[in-house]
């Protein structure tokens, strides 16, 4: 078998397996007489550890996930991939941009960890190609990402929170569990978590704003550009494919990742809003946003803990501290 692995250090977080994992996968998820004759392991992610293999029975390489073992997961971050997993048949109105599960396996009796294979993806990572387009194609991008996202949203669930659960009657208490989770993994790490907490404390205090929110929506939880695949011949940017959602929950679309990179910037990409359409613009929608940002924050700053980016850590403080004065 060629098997290419990416060199790490022996404590980075996202940790390779063996040819002889790869070989037991490949019989699990194709029979016994399955071989693989190709596992390269994929850049470009940050989570979970990425491979294309090619097996002899089969015509096309597809994508091997596998995800951190359970004792290197946050509890905010708990089972992401089997959260993934969960989302598939609710992602029906954008099943043609999504991988296709092949199977997956929880037992943890190969690699002690989850694992999942799908299909391999058309097309090139949009950070690898976007920026070979003239700017003035990139409105284009942004508005089929409004679009994408806007049918994602339309998405009816039946609780708030994680698709996978805990669920929660209201979005309020699927808001305070999330902070309070997060602040749990900061303190667990030895970082201080007081801001998260304050935040947590005034969600409930204001818990009347959120529960304004009675419909849970599907939200992505991390579609952004890095997450798409873009067609490698088109004269101008084309999504063919959207990828690694395991954070979606339902409850409030203003409260995705997407719509806080969408708003980021006055650049090309205001032109999401084309697509997607307006956003609630009232004092409730805004103090809302708030609370979302400080969400963001704190799941910043344990990425940025497990990244070693000690600076980028420091600076979620200045942040959140900011996010605070405005919350108070």
């Amino acid at each position: 078998m060629d098997f290419r692995s990416i060199p790490r250090d022996p404590h980075a977080f996202q940790q390779p397996v063996t040819a002889e994992d790869i070989q037991a996968i490949g019989r699990r998820a194709f029979g016994d007489a399955a071989r693989v004759v190709s596992a390269v392991e994929l850049g470009g992610g940050m989570y979970n550890t990425t491979y294309r293999i090619t097996v002899d029975s089969m015509e096309t390489p597809v994508i091997l996930r596998i995800a951190p073992a359970p004792g290197q997961q946050f509890s905010s971050e708990r089972e992401l991939m089997r959260n993934e997993a969960a989302t598939v048949p609710y992602f029906s109105p954008i099943a043609g941009l999504v991988p296709r599960v092949l199977f997956a396996d929880w037992s943890q009796e190969i690699t002690g960890r989850d694992w999942i294979v799908q299909s391999h993806l058309t097309g090139v990572p949009a950070p690898e190609r976007l920026g070979a387009y003239p700017r003035d194609t990139w409105p284009g991008f942004f508005a089929q990402l409004g679009e994408i996202t806007a049918r994602v949203h339309a998405v009816r669930g039946p609780h708030f929170g994680p698709v996978a659960g805990p669920g929660h009657p209201t979005w309020s208490a699927a808001v305070i569990a999330s902070l309070h989770a997060i602040a749990d993994d900061l303190g667990h790490l030895g970082l201080d978590a007081a801001d998260v907490r304050k935040v947590a404390d005034l969600a409930a205090e204001h818990h009347r704003a959120l529960d304004e929110i009675t419909e849970p929506r599907l939200l992505t939880g991390d579609l952004w550009t890095v997450n798409t695949m873009l067609d490698s011949k088109a004269p101008e940017p084309v999504i063919t494919g959207v990828l690694d959602l395991d954070r979606t929950l339902f409850g409030d679309p203003a409260a995705d990742w997407t719509i806080r990179m969408a708003s980021a910037k006055q650049d090309e990409r205001t032109a999401f809003w084309d697509t997607y359409g307006t956003r609630d613009t009232s004092a409730a929608a805004t103090w809302r946003s708030l609370v979302y940002e400080a969400r963001h924050l704190g799941a910043i700053r344990l990425e940025r803990h497990r990244l070693h980016k000690n600076d980028g850590v420091r600076d979620t403080y200045t942040s959140m501290a900011a996010v605070l004065t405005q919350l108070t």
